[in-house]
């Protein structure tokens, strides 16, 4: 189990450089927003298609790079009015089956679906249909790149959750989100 603790370190920290680059893509987003809408108002013919289609790029890149990150930081959406019902050993387990059974598959069916997508749109150089548009191979390779960093993580939380209800490690989200028999205590 060490070695898969190793490994779940390594997950973590790839996914923690990743999430936080990311995280910047949102404010460039928004300053190519302005200066493109500030360009198509003051000097028209300098604007380009381009110009919004990079925002939806980095939009896209902020959500999907960032998924794996916030299921690292324990963000993620879950049904909390449920889990602060349930035992600590109950919500060990559900995370258990909910990674392994859920998360791991959907992410290794949305991977092998993707591939001939992404391989497709790069061998036939697809471009935009708009005019002055972007290339969208590195759109569609974001969404892959995602499931791959979130198939990753998910690896990694099912490592830790195991370690944690076999006692061999703290658990890592105790801190953040305490559950009493009432409610949430943050």
């Amino acid at each position: 189990m060490g070695a898969l603790l190793g490994v779940s370190r390594a997950i973590d920290a790839m996914n923690t450089v990743i999430g936080r680059v990311a995280m910047w893509f949102t404010l460039a987003a928004v300053l190519i927003s302005t200066g493109n809408a500030v360009v198509r108002y003051l000097a028209p013919r300098y604007s380009s298609n381009a110009w919004l289609e990079a925002q939806w790029y980095l939009f896209g890149a902020t959500f999907m790079l960032c998924a794996a990150y916030t299921l690292l930081k324990n963000e993620h959406i879950r049904i909390d009015v449920l889990a602060s019902r349930w035992s600590k050993r109950t919500r060990d387990w559900v995370d258990v089956a909910g990674h392994a059974l859920v998360l791991i598959p959907f992410c290794l069916l949305m991977i092998y679906d993707l591939w001939p997508f992404v391989k497709g749109s790069y061998l036939s150089g697809e471009v935009s249909n708009n005019p002055g548009g972007l290339i969208k191979w590195p759109a569609k390779a974001l969404i892959l790149v995602g499931f791959v960093l979130l198939l990753l993580q998910g690896i990694s939380e099912l490592i830790k959750r195991i370690a944690v209800i076999r006692g061999l490690i703290p658990d890592p989200h105790e801190e953040k989100h305490e559950f009493d028999d009432d409610h949430v205590v943050a």
